[in-house]
């Protein structure tokens, strides 16, 4: 089973294992691992918890890590997630926009956030003059990649672009309970990836 219990030292391999991760520690994580640290236990069903979230299911939720691991750049979980989303059924094209769509909300989250920060009229007024023509008819379908804008906008902090995916969300009939174990996943990849 993905992320089964334990309560041994080798709790810290059996993450980059249940990941598809190569076994050698980070000094981060050989750290945590010699002091034997409750945490990693805790990181291990976290992400068990978030992964498995019935409201994702694996193909979303796997494809939301692809998108976490990009926007972090960690070039590993970024080829597990990747291998992991296929496996779950998602298309070469699905993958391609989960890509696409990180670099976009970067861009936004930048841009946005810059905005929001300011608070003056100029900037509030000035067009944006950012072309985001794949947000018109996504491939992922405009629910799921709206769901992945709203996890990369989380994690980077842009609190207009959150909330207005969130908006978007609801509005389409999106349960509250899918966007929140969304943005839980976000964040416990990005505690992943503070210790990779």
């Amino acid at each position: 089973m993905l992320f089964g219990n334990s309560t041994t030292d080798t709790t810290a391999q059996q993450i980059l294992a249940d990941l598809g991760l190569q076994p050698v520690l980070s000094p981060r994580l050989q750290a945590l691992s010699d002091a034997n640290s409750r945490y990693l236990r805790d990181l291990k069903m976290n992400l068990a918890t978030s992964l498995q979230a019935e409201s994702l299911g694996a193909k979303a939720a796997n494809l939301i890590a692809l998108a976490v691991a990009m926007n972090e750049g960690h070039e590993e979980l970024q080829t597990s997630f990747r291998t992991r989303s296929i496996e779950a059924g998602a298309t070469e094209a699905e993958v391609a926009e989960v890509l696409a769509c990180t670099s976009l909300m970067n861009t936004n989250n930048v841009y946005y956030r810059f905005r929001h920060f300011m608070h003056e009229e100029f900037y509030d007024k000035a067009p944006a003059g950012i072309r985001m023509s794949i947000m018109a008819q996504p491939v992922l379908g405009k629910e799921l990649f709206e769901l992945i804008s709203l996890a990369v906008s989380a994690v980077n902090g842009c609190e207009l672009c959150v909330t207005s995916h969130e908006k978007t969300l609801v509005g389409h009939g999106t349960e509250k309970i899918r966007i929140h174990d969304a943005v839980r996943l976000a964040a416990v990849l990005k505690s992943l990836v503070v210790l990779l």
